[in-house]
């Protein structure tokens, strides 16, 4: 079951911030010697900033292969719940510990700041929360002050609220089962050293994530067997697409999932079965843990996934067509595809009933 979390009560109580370089280009790194203090006034607006990149997130849990007392951040975030006087050097030894881990050269320095976070709503009660985020770049922004009667402007370089890259937050919640820990990585998937290097989280495998994982992998999966067809090779993209909203029907309108009704009723055949135990064990393996076989559906994530399944034919000409997901799987009333004779090429020919972009010949665009 999914952790119900509410941030409208919450108050940051304290602040440790650093600066961590590149070990491998002799950047340095610097923390704070004493604990920054929040004037009462920036207390709602800090946390605002603090606490919005973690809206509607999946949970993850601390892990580790023997214990969880082994664990150095289940650890660190243990120390600083229980006495929160202890922030500072807590801090100080996270970032330690990150810019240990800053080895990978595309790996970026930055600035941290780390807060800890009192009266956030998990599941009804009030809990602490300890808030990691690090910004990569600063960008330029104005600022018009007063001085000597008179206003004056002057440009200064600062952090964007809106493009923090990375961040955590790690809620005093189920400490015994690894605390319920919320973290972004905004440069994807081909960034690890975040989430397992550093944080060494795994996702909680609840019902909304294995929703979420199973259709995505279900999607993935039939899509590119309907490609690798030996007699769809010049089929058009929308029946890859089409077999994917196929996929995704097996969902809808179902409580539970069982992996071995899916493989009946979706994937059919032994062949398809083994391709797709193996497709499923390459992502396991890429998330540090195995999925269940049975779980309660999230109707709420199958929608979603439903909404990501479109179309796209991207041609060799610098053309390409984005078809909605509610086209994606019936096209063939508005698509016919040929090919030219006297060009030697294929062709695509559209139809429809009217240009909504405000820009048929005659009409003035849109402002």
């Amino acid at each position: 079951m999914s952790v119900k979390i509410r941030f409208s009560s919450a108050i940051t109580t304290g602040l440790v911030l650093a600066k961590v370089g590149h070990p491998q280009r002799d950047e340095p790194l610097q923390t704070s010697k004493e604990l920054g203090a929040i004037a009462e006034d920036d207390q709602e607006t800090l946390c605002a900033i603090f606490l919005k990149p973690f809206k509607n997130l999946g949970g993850h849990r601390f892990s580790h292969h023997a214990a969880l007392d082994q664990h150095e951040m289940h650890a660190l975030a243990t120390a600083v719940f229980a006495e929160p006087d202890r922030l500072l050097e807590t801090g100080r030894d996270i970032a330690k510990r990150l810019y240990a881990k800053s080895n990978h050269p595309n790996i970026k320095s930055g600035d941290l700041c780390i807060c800890l976070i009192q009266d956030i709503e998990v599941d009804g009660e009030l809990s602490q929360g300890l808030c990691i985020l690090k910004s990569e770049s600063v960008v330029p922004f104005l600022s018009i002050s007063t001085r000597d009667g008179d206003l004056r402007l002057s440009a200064q370089q600062g952090i964007n609220p809106d493009k923090l890259d990375k961040g955590c937050l790690i809620l005093n919640h189920q400490p015994n089962k690894g605390y319920h820990v919320l973290t972004f990585d905004r440069s994807g998937t081909e960034s690890r050293f975040w989430i397992r290097d550093f944080l060494g989280v795994v996702p909680i495998t609840d019902s909304p994530f294995l929703t979420n994982k199973y259709a995505d992998m279900a999607v993935a999966f039939v899509g590119q067997q309907a490609k690798e067809s030996p007699r769809d090779l010049d089929a058009p993209p929308w029946e890859a697409c089409s077999a994917a909203r196929d996929a995704l029907g097996y969902f809808e309108g179902k409580e539970k999932f069982s992996l071995q009704e899916f493989e009946e009723q979706v994937l059919k055949t032994p062949a398809a079965a083994a391709k797709f135990a193996a497709h499923r064990a390459l992502i396991e393996k890429d998330q540090g843990q195995r999925f269940d076989d049975s779980f309660e559906i999230s109707q709420r994530d199958v929608n979603k996934a439903k909404k990501k399944v479109s179309a796209v034919i991207k041609l060799d000409t610098g053309v390409e067509i984005h078809l909605k997901p509610t086209l994606a799987g019936k096209p063939d009333a508005i698509i016919e595809r040929g090919f030219d004779d006297a060009r030697g090429m294929k062709f695509i020919k559209v139809f429809f009933n009217q240009d909504v972009s405000g820009s048929e010949p005659g009409k003035r665009p849109r402002s």
